[in-house]
């Protein structure tokens, strides 16, 4: 899942060298950290917040098939 938020992050941001994901595993639960560059934050965050509603539908979806729980936590 780590991976997945990492590709989708860096296709979005201008510096994806700066794009930083850390993965917390609980038993049930997965708490994925996202940190971009603060001049990408917008571009991860979108309109109305519609981007990172995007990255979190696919995130869960992916979670949903590994029958755990994903959380988004998108960092400044």
């Amino acid at each position: 899942m780590r991976e997945l938020v990492e590709h989708i992050a860096k296709a979005l941001v201008d510096d994806p060298e700066k794009v930083t994901v850390t993965q917390v595993e609980g038993e049930r639960l997965t708490v994925i950290e996202l940190r971009v560059a603060q001049s990408d934050l917008g571009k991860v965050i979108g309109k109305q917040g519609r981007t990172a509603r995007a990255i979190r539908t696919i995130l869960n979806a992916n979670a949903t098939k590994l029958r755990k729980r994903a959380v988004l936590e998108i960092i400044e």
